[in-house]
């Protein structure tokens, strides 16, 4: 899947353009987000536009604020100032539940799993339509089956690989059939052909029309995938463009510049 055209910004990350469900117009928004905590400035005057129908990347150095604008997104944080979008509706500072049954699914940096459950049982925790248990339990394994964990349906969800836990938390966002997902970190920690099953099941939910915003350190995983990239740094974004320009602005070398490999701790 190639990246689409448009030119690099350093502002809202209006250049994006429609992503592969060709929907157009913004899924999700950041306007001018503030966030402190004490002395600690994480975000300033933040902005950013994650287009419908597009896998969005979100990266920028340790520290720079990237879970923090998450969290603010999903309301996890009230931000200091500034306002948060889900299309045309503000949602700024709402309760994490109520983001979720609006549509925005997330999954989180340290897969929160219930390891004394079975992977099922995980799976039909998030199930709470009204529909039958027969169908959440169809839908659930037909769900395992799409992210390639259903041998496992049995077992205890604490036994699974650190990759198979970050399948299973994709599955079980995915159950409640959000129309944006943001993904902390899917590759982090796991094995190379994980990370392409992972890349290979994020296209595949594009295709359908699902919208992403991905936080992630692994550039190539962020390049390959990726309609457009937005770099955050000191809480600020300094550039957004497709990923064969972002990679090669001056802003974004320099912010990462003598930067590390560790996990955020926005």
């Amino acid at each position: 899947m190639t990246g689409h055209p448009g030119a690099v910004t350093d502002g809202t990350g209006a250049a994006g353009a429609a992503g592969a469900g060709g929907a157009g117009g913004a899924a999700l928004r950041a306007a001018g987000v503030t966030k402190a905590f004490g002395g600690v400035q994480a975000l300033a005057d933040c902005s950013l536009t994650v287009p419908a129908g597009a896998i969005t990347g979100l990266i920028g150095p340790n520290g720079s604020g990237k879970t923090t604008l998450f969290n603010v997104m999903t309301g996890y944080e009230r931000p200091d100032a500034g306002q948060v979008f889900l299309g045309e509706r503000p949602i700024t500072a709402a309760p994490p539940h109520r983001v979720f049954a609006l549509g925005v699914g997330r999954t989180f940096q340290l897969t929160r799993i219930f390891p004394r459950l079975t992977v099922l049982e995980n799976m039909l925790v998030p199930s709470l339509r009204g529909r039958s248990r027969r169908h959440e339990r169809d839908r659930a394994m037909d769900l395992l089956a799409f992210t390639g964990i259903a041998s496992h349906a049995g077992k205890l969800a604490g036994t699974l690989s650190y990759g198979q836990r970050k399948l299973l938390e994709l599955a079980y966002v995915l159950i409640a059939e959000p129309q944006v997902v943001l993904l902390d970190e899917p590759a982090g920690g796991v094995n190379p052909s994980l990370v392409h099953h992972i890349a290979d099941r994020i296209r595949e939910l594009n295709k359908a029309g699902r919208t992403f915003l991905i936080v992630e350190h692994n550039m190539d995983f962020v390049m390959t995938l990726c309609h457009q990239v937005t770099v955050l740094d000191s809480g600020t974004v300094v550039a957004t463009g497709p990923p064969d320009m972002v990679r090669t602005d001056p802003r974004v070398l320099d912010a990462y510049l003598g930067t590390g490999d560790d996990d955020d701790q926005d």
